[in-house]
C-alpha cells in the first residue's frame, strides 16, 4: 500500500492508471466504436466479470478453487427476475389466465396462488438485499460445513460443481415455481421504465459499468488489507497461520461469501439486461467457464480478470458463429494452453514483457513475479533459539554444573 497525504492508501499508482485505463474503455471507447447491438453484448460479457473478479480473492488470493460460482450467478439472477416477473404479471397483464395476478408459467402448472417465498419479491429495496444477501447466506451455509471440518483442495472444487449439477436439477424439476427449463422469461419493466427498449440497455450497460468498478475497488480494498495479507498467508502456508492463532475455516468463509454476493450482482444485472434467466447460466458448464475466465485473464489479477473475462466472451461470440460445435473443444484447449504456457495469464504476460518497457512506474512492479510470495502472517510465532555450536572433535566438552 502506498501513503498519500500522511495516511495509508489502498491503492498504488500503478492501480489507479490501471482502473481509469479501463474505466475510459468501458465507458469512452467502446460506447463510440460499436453499434447498439454489440454494446449489448459487452454489456453481457460484463456481468460475468463479476464472478471473475470473486474467483480472483477466492482462488487466487485465498486459495479455495469453487467449480460452482454459477450457482450464486444464478440465485442473483433469479432474484432479480422474480421481481420483474411479478410486475410482468399484474392482474390487467394476465387477465386470461385461468387465475390472474400470477406468473404464466405458475398457471400452467396449475398453481392457483402466489407461493409465499414469491411474495416479498413485489418490493424492489427487498429485492436487492436479497440479491446480496441470499447467495451470501447459501455460501455461509455451504462455507461453514466444509471448512469447519478441514475440507478444502480439490475436493471442494468437486462439491461445489456436484451443488451446480444439483442446484440445476433442482430448478428444472420445480417448474411450477421456477420456470423449469425455460426459467424465467418475458421481463418488461423496472419499476415501469421499460427496460426492453435500445436506450434502456444503453444505460443499463453504464450502470454496470459504475457497478463492475465499484466492486474492483472493493477487491482491491479486501487485496490491500491487513485480510488480504492473511488469504495469501493462508494460501500458502495454511497450518501457520492457524498456528498463529488465526481462525482460518472464517476467513475462508467470509471470501466465500463475498465472491458469492460478486457473483449475484453480476447475475442481476444480466437479468437485467439480457431480459431472462434460466438454469442453463447455474450449472456446472457456465461454472467452469467462469474460472477459465479468470485464469485467461490472470487468477492473481483484478483487472487481468476483467480483461479475460472480455477476451473470452468475445472470442465465444465470434467463433461459435462459424465453428458452434468445436467452440468448447476450442475453449477447453484454450485452458490448458494457460496451464502450461503462460499460468498467470494476460496479467503474467504484461508483467513480464510490457510492463519493464513502460517506464519506471510500472517497472517496480514489473520486476517481481506474477504470484505474490508467501506471505507471514502478522502474528508468526517467535523463533527457536539456536542451541550453541558443538566444541571442535577432540576437545573435551565443559562440564556440567552440578
Amino acid at each position: 500500500m502506498s501513503k498519500s497525504s500522511g495516511r495509508t492508501f489502498f491503492l498504488r499508482p500503478q492501480d489507479i492508471i490501471g482502473i481509469i485505463v479501463l474505466a475510459v474503455i468501458l465507458v469512452v471507447v467502446l460506447p463510440l466504436a460499436l453499434d447498439n447491438f454489440r454494446l449489448q453484448f459487452v454489456g453481457k460479457y460484463l456481468t460475468y466479470a463479476f464472478v471473475a473478479l470473486g474467483l480472483v480473492l477466492c482462488w487466487g488470493y485465498a486459495g479455495i478453487l469453487s467449480l460452482g460460482q454459477g450457482v450464486f450467478f444464478g440465485l442473483g439472477g433469479y432474484c432479480m427476475a422474480m421481481f420483474l416477473k411479478l410486475e410482468a404479471s399484474s392482474v390487467e397483464n394476465t387477465k386470461i389466465q385461468t387465475t390472474p395476478g400470477i406468473p404464466d408459467f405458475m398457471d400452467w402448472n396449475q398453481i392457483t396462488a402466489l407461493p409465499w417465498f414469491w411474495e416479498p419479491f413485489h418490493n424492489l429495496g427487498f429485492t436487492v438485499l436479497a440479491v446480496i444477501l441470499v447467495p451470501a447466506l447459501f455460501a455461509f451455509i455451504v462455507g461453514f460445513a466444509m471448512f469447519k471440518r478441514r475440507v478444502g483442495g480439490v475436493y471442494f472444487a468437486i462439491i461445489t460443481q456436484a451443488l451446480a449439477a444439483i442446484m440445476t436439477i433442482l430448478i428444472i424439476g420445480q417448474q411450477g415455481y421456477t420456470g423449469g427449463i425455460n426459467g424465467i422469461t418475458d421481463l418488461r419493466t423496472l419499476n415501469g421504465w421499460d427496460i426492453r427498449t435500445d436506450s434502456a440497455k444503453t444505460v443499463l450497460y453504464f450502470v454496470c459499468v459504475g457497478l463492475l468498478l465499484a466492486c474492483i475497488l472493493v477487491a482491491y480494498f479486501v487485496k490491500s488489507s491487513k485480510l488480504g495479507r492473511i488469504l495469501v498467508a493462508m494460501r500458502d502456508k495454511e497450518d501457520r497461520v492457524r498456528f498463529s492463532g488465526y481462525d482460518v475455516a472464517s476467513f475462508k468463509v467470509f471470501v466465500f461469501c463475498l465472491a458469492a454476493s460478486l457473483s449475484a450482482i453480476g447475475g442481476a444485472m444480466f437479468t437485467l439486461q439480457v431480459g431472462f434467466m434460466s438454469p442453463s447460466f447455474v450449472g456446472i458448464v457456465p461454472s467452469i467457464e467462469m474460472v477459465i475466465y479468470t485464469a485467461v485473464g490472470g487468477r492473481l489479477s483484478i483487472l487481468g480478470a476483467v480483461y479475460g473475462t472480455l477476451l473470452v466472451n468475445w472470442a465465444k461470440t465470434s467463433f461459435s458463429e462459424s465453428f458452434p460445435e468445436l467452440w468448447l473443444f476450442g475453449l477447453g484447449g484454450l485452458f490448458i494452453a494457460v496451464v502450461l504456457a503462460f499460468p498467470n495469464g494476460i496479467a503474467g504476460l504484461w508483467q513480464t514483457y510490457v510492463a519493464p518497457h513502460l517506464g519506471p512506474l510500472f517497472g517496480g512492479a514489473a520486476k517481481r513475479t506474477a504470484t505474490p510470495p508467501a506471505a507471514t502472517p502478522p502474528a508468526a510465532t517467535p523463533p527457536t533459539p539456536t542451541p550453541p555450536a558443538a566444541p571442535p572433535s577432540g576437545t573435551a566438552a565443559p562440564a556440567a554444573a552440578e
